[in-house]
């Protein structure tokens, strides 16, 4: 189940609220009248959201599919040597 947080408490502890975004959570819920109507999602999780939706980030990874099935590939090793 989603961790939800109702509108009152979030204008009444908004940086509570943010800071447990920002350690603890990767989202809430915000609710109103308990409806859900927006949620807050902490920084590193919106990143991931925005490169899931551009084009040229989902084109490269089927590219690197692509490589990888004809065996067009380097090793760990190859990239950084014996560490």
């Amino acid at each position: 189940m989603f961790q939800t947080v109702p509108s009152t408490t979030l204008r009444n502890n908004l940086a509570d609220v943010l800071g447990e975004i920002a350690k603890k959570r990767k989202y809430l819920l915000v609710t109103k009248k308990g409806k859900p109507v927006s949620a807050l999602v902490n920084l590193d999780f919106f990143e991931d959201l925005l490169a899931l939706t551009s084009s040229k980030y989902l084109k490269g990874i089927k590219k690197a599919r692509e490589e990888y099935k004809k065996g067009e590939f380097y090793t760990h090793e190859e990239v950084f040597g014996k560490l």
